[in-house]
């Protein structure tokens, strides 16, 4: 099992990113996929999941109206798409499902909201 996100960055306040997790080893079309960061110096935070079929989204207070999560399942592969980001959105983003009550986690990307 592999998974490997990418897409962040350095933006300015009020900017975009786009991250991608491209999965690898299972099903992808199976499971339920997350998004999860983790802030310096705070605990995880779930951000986000979609359905197998991407049809059912779900999202954080704290990003609500802002993300958009998506899926391609022909390329296994989940996004992320971040607009009006802030400060407080500093933080390593990952993707995440769950199998068989076991959590898989990638290696996350940096995402850090400065001007």
């Amino acid at each position: 099992v592999q998974l490997v996100e990418s897409g962040g960055g350095v933006v300015q306040p009020g900017g975009s990113l786009r991250l991608s997790c491209v999965a690898s080893g299972f099903t992808f079309i199976d499971y339920w996929m997350h998004w999860v960061r983790q802030a310096p110096g705070k605990g995880l935070e779930w951000l986000s999941r979609i359905n197998r079929l991407g049809s059912n989204k779900y999202y954080a207070d704290s990003v609500k109206g802002r993300f958009t999560i998506s899926r391609d399942n022909g390329k296994n592969t989940v996004y992320l798409q971040m607009n009006s980001l802030k400060p407080e959105d500093t933080a390593v983003y990952y993707c995440n499902f769950i199998r068989a009550r076991a959590s898989y986690w990638g290696r996350g990307t940096q995402v850090t909201v400065s001007s």
